[in-house]
């Protein structure tokens, strides 16, 4: 911070020669002048920082003790404003860009949202927009109060939100809403019955009778744990059964691949688009924007510029269009498959990832003309018990 003031106020680095230097040293004490970076060169010579002001007064008294006073540099701004006291153009310029600056700093021209995890920024910055904040909205009318009561309403997967105004930046921090536990229904009459086939492992009946062993092999549909319990004295109740049963599964996915398919070859044409952006108008570079064909690649490129860390509403855009030609090519067998496996092992977490996990899988292919079938045997341990309604006649239905 001190090297900051000293710059803003202007400093000379100077070198002083005379028989008995330290009396410079001692003069500067006693007239409580300021100095700083000393270093010596010889016995009789040395270097430092004064301030502007104080090299004055310090070149006057010099003059009585015989010593030789030569400037080395002058550093900070107002011997770099001295530089256009004969280039008005370029002092307006200058002036005129420090007070765009100035006032560009009560605009708001940057976001940084935190706290959001399935709500994306995109939908946040979408409705503070539609209730007037976006880029080179006047952070200074910004009603947080009044956005938050809006932006909730937009979105009803937030619970709560913030934004601060920091400069030419705001910081919106949001809480996302707990979703609500589904109540768990006790009153209605059901059976937990076989989702898909299995080997049963654990059975856990909360309400009810549980109807299989452990160790039984069950198929689709059979009754797991029952919701009719069979009284001691006569006839029977009917309960909400309720309970989980953890079953050994076992799936088998099958996909088929194409062994040929159509690879990109670069041309070595290329065509660059350059743009600005200010805040929300574009600025192109570029006269004809259209491009012949559809078989290319483009790779935009975003640098947002900044002065002196505050950032500016100016982003310089590149666009590279690299063209190309595909041509058919025969696949790799092996690479194929794993492809394949890839893709069915998604597809396996999906459906096994809600109710347990995947112990071990097996893949294999067999291969027909240009064709290829990839096979995956899994082995899975979940889940599998599912409740389903009993139908009574209270309810209006014959059982």
């Amino acid at each position: 911070m001190t090297g900051v003031v000293n710059r803003l106020r202007g400093q000379v680095r100077i070198r002083a020669e005379c028989a008995f230097p330290e009396r410079v040293l001692n003069m500067c004490s006693a007239r409580n002048l300021a100095f700083w970076d000393l270093e010596w060169e010889s016995y009789t010579a040395f270097t430092c920082r004064v301030s502007r002001q104080d090299y004055r007064v310090l070149r006057q008294a010099a003059e009585k003790l015989d010593c030789t006073l030569t400037v080395v540099g002058r550093e900070g701004a107002p011997f770099f404003l001295l530089r256009f006291r004969r280039r008005q153009a370029l002092l307006l310029g200058l002036v005129g860009c420090g007070l765009a600056l100035f006032l560009g700093s009560f605009f708001i021209w940057d976001f940084e949202i935190e706290g959001n995890k399935t709500v994306t920024d995109e939908q946040i910055l979408r409705s503070l927009e539609r209730h007037g904040v976006g880029i080179g909205s006047f952070g200074l009318s910004l009603d947080s109060e009044g956005l938050r009561n809006q932006v909730l309403l937009d979105i009803p997967e937030l619970c709560w939100l913030a934004v601060n105004v920091s400069g030419c930046r705001a910081y919106v921090q949001v809480r996302e809403r707990v979703p609500v536990p589904e109540m768990v229904d006790e009153r209605t009459p059901s059976n937990v019955v076989a989702r898909r086939d299995g080997l049963v492992l654990e059975v856990h009946a909360l309400n009810g009778r549980a109807s299989v062993p452990v160790g039984t092999a069950v198929t689709q549909g059979q009754l797991l744990i029952s919701g009719v319990e069979d009284l001691d004295t006569f006839g029977a109740r009917v309960l909400a059964g309720m309970g989980s049963v953890e079953a050994r599964t076992w799936h088998t996915l099958t996909t088929e691949l194409p062994l040929t398919g159509q690879e990109k070859r670069y041309t070595g044409k290329e065509k660059t688009l350059v743009s600005l952006t200010f805040g929300k108008r574009r600025v192109k570079f570029f006269a004809n924007s259209s491009i012949e064909g559809t078989n290319y690649d483009k790779i935009t490129k975003r640098a947002s510029w900044s002065l002196l860390g505050i950032a500016l509403p100016v982003t310089l855009v590149t666009e590279t269009c690299r063209f190309y030609e595909t041509a058919e090519v025969r696949l790799d067998a092996v690479g194929v498959e794993r492809l394949g496996e890839r893709i069915l092992t998604r597809q396996l977490e999906t459906e096994v990832a809600p109710y347990g996990e995947i112990v071990s899988t097996l893949c294999t292919s067999r291969q027909r003309g240009d064709v290829l079938t990839v096979t995956l045997s899994a082995e899975c341990v979940e889940e599998i018990g599912v409740r389903v309604p009993i139908l009574t006649e209270e309810s209006g239905t014959a059982p």
